[in-house]
């Protein structure tokens, strides 16, 4: 793929690597009113370093669509019932938007090669960093796992299973961050590297112990198997179930049973309600039916479910969050914008050049089934990577024209 000339651009893979990798960290945030998150800080400290290189990228249809729900979903706070948690989630947007398009600025300086380069180092630290502090946290509760609410260092346990959160502060948000990194890892095979850090999603993904992110990278796996040709995919499901095998004898080995937990979790579904899920959402429908043209106004469901229920929950569905908060009219537009996605990584055949960004956004929107993920720095990041991308594939036909142009003459 041809390029412009960047000789001239004072860039760094390391640069690169580093805002890749600080997204994971907003767990380290400084509160002023608001998260400012470490990726924040170092993205105002890129632009600044390289201002004179500095280029805004053309916005996708799909981003104009995303920018359009969001004006849609701030409006449906004008006259919410509280109206400080809407204007708070303004300030927010407004300063996603912001940081999102600083930092596309900053992809497109880089070549596709160095791109794909920083996200595997990314992918490979923020896992294996994130098994580190699982391993600590484990030792820090004696390698007993019980307990109740606890968190210690990267492992949370949650009704006596010990949960892998590493760098976050959830389980199910880091199977959601993982995908990005397992898709990579899964679609790009070719070296060592990526061998292994996709061995890592697998055994972090598994340690969270997370229901609907596991069912959900299974999806993604059954489609990528089908995406190419079946029979060349066999070697990577025994090398998987092979791994996989060994893993469960170590574990089972040193006492730590991996298999048992995981069926209990799945046993547990049907008593939980999903973590309570289930209410929750009947709670968000009920919120929902009182105004169901602009919904009862942006970020209002915690306050509402405050009030009525006396928690401080979210819903735990994107879609049904937007329903509930912005209406029929914000669900319709965040439909749009979805579609819109799928239809351009289509048209530009992605799901065959690039089929990681095809699996991540599927993975993505399957998992929001069951996330709130309005504001998330994961997904915007994600996005950010597949505009560049767009970018890509834009210079190479233009380079191409002018090549053919120049052989015509």
């Amino acid at each position: 793929m041809l390029h412009p000339d960047t000789s001239s651009v004072p860039r760094s893979n390391l640069i690169l690597f580093l805002l890749l990798f600080s997204v994971m960290l907003g767990k380290y945030h400084i509160y002023v009113g608001f998260a400012f998150k470490p990726y924040m800080i170092y993205t105002v400290i890129i632009v600044l370093l390289l201002a004179a290189s500095f280029r805004f990228q053309k916005l996708q249809v799909f981003e104009v669509m995303l920018l359009f729900f969001y004006m849609v979903y701030v409006f449906s706070g004008a006259f919410s019932l509280y109206a400080s948690s809407s204007l708070r989630a303004m300030f927010g947007i407004i300063l996603y938007v912001v940081f999102y398009i600083l930092m596309k600025g900053i992809l497109g300086l880089f070549q596709k090669g160095e791109l794909e380069n920083g996200i595997a180092n990314a992918g490979l630290l923020f896992n294996v960093g994130s098994l580190l502090l699982y391993v600590w946290g484990l030792k820090s509760n004696g390698f007993s796992l019980l307990g109740d609410g606890v968190i210690r260092y990267g492992a949370w346990f949650d009704r006596d299973y010990p949960r892998l959160i590493g760098m976050l502060e959830d389980p199910n948000y880091f199977v959601f961050y993982n995908t990005l990194f397992f898709t990579f890892y899964l679609c790009k095979r070719g070296s060592w590297k990526n061998n292994i850090g996709f061995f890592l999603c697998l055994i972090t993904s598994v340690l969270t112990f997370s229901r609907g992110g596991l069912l959900i990278l299974m999806i993604i796996f059954i489609v990528y198997f089908f995406l190419n040709k079946p029979a060349d995919q066999w070697r990577l499901f025994l090398s998987a179930c092979s791994f996989l095998s060994i893993g469960w004898v170590i574990s089972y080995i040193l006492g730590f049973r991996v298999l048992d937990i995981l069926q209990n979790r799945f046993q547990d579904f049907s008593d939980d309600g999903g973590s309570g899920r289930f209410e929750l959402w009947g709670r968000a429908w009920d919120f929902f039916i009182s105004n169901p043209l602009f919904g009862i106004g942006a970020s209002n469901f915690t306050d509402y479910n405050a009030f009525e229920y006396g928690d401080q929950l979210v819903v735990h569905n994107t879609f049904l969050e937007i329903l509930t908060e912005s209406g029929l009219s914000g669900l319709l537009i965040y439909v749009l914008f979805v579609f819109t996605v799928f239809v351009q990584i289509f048209k530009a055949d992605f799901h065959r050049k690039h089929p990681f960004l095809f699996l991540t956004f599927l993975g993505f929107i399957l998992q929001m089934m069951f996330l709130s993920l309005i504001f998330n720095d994961m997904f915007l990041l994600f996005l950010a990577i597949l505009s560049t991308y767009f970018s890509y594939e834009s210079l190479n036909q233009q380079n191409v024209h002018m090549v053919k142009e120049a052989e015509m003459r």
